[in-house]
């Protein structure tokens, strides 16, 4: 069976040191050890790297360590997903402050991603995203993309068992 290529958002990574949010955190890690093994063919962006620089410095650096577990694909954002985050915008899916969270999609979309992996419930894990989502692939002739959590990941492949 072939891999899921799936794109991770900034939030996934985050949440492997996520104390507050055990639960998560515990679904987050079962994935990374997944992604670890080999399971899944990820992706991310330049996005990801700009926001965890942002991060104060320990929590970049546990970050950046996370990251250094993983092999990925590495993409920068620009051209094409810039006008794809710009149409997300354009078409009220998303609003521009949230932009970032527009590039994140317009990189998965672009890299011709399966699925885009976020904990981010408000802008991107949502019914009214997945069917924005969903009608952009379709105006830009790109294949669907699914959107998932970890825990989604994870938990769904207990039923296949």
């Amino acid at each position: 069976m072939k891999k899921l290529k799936i794109y991770l958002d900034t939030s996934v990574v985050s949440m492997l040191d996520q104390p507050d949010a055990p639960e998560r955190m515990a679904d987050t890690r079962s994935f990374w050890e997944r992604i670890k093994n080999g399971d899944y063919d990820i992706v991310i962006s330049s996005v990801v790297t700009q926001e965890i620089g942002n991060c104060e410095p320990e929590k970049k650096r546990l970050l950046t360590d996370y990251l250094g577990e993983i092999k990925y694909e590495f993409i920068e954002v620009g051209g094409e997903m810039v006008k794809i985050a710009e149409q997300l915008v354009d078409l009220r899916i998303l609003k521009q402050k949230s932009f970032d969270d527009c590039r994140h999609i317009a990189a998965a979309i672009v890299a011709n991603c399966d699925a885009i992996c976020s904990w981010n419930f408000k802008h991107i894990v949502n019914p009214k995203t997945m069917s924005g989502v969903k009608a952009v692939t379709a105006l830009n002739g790109c294949r669907d993309l699914l959107i998932y959590t970890p825990a989604s990941l994870v938990k769904g492949d207990e039923y296949d068992s």
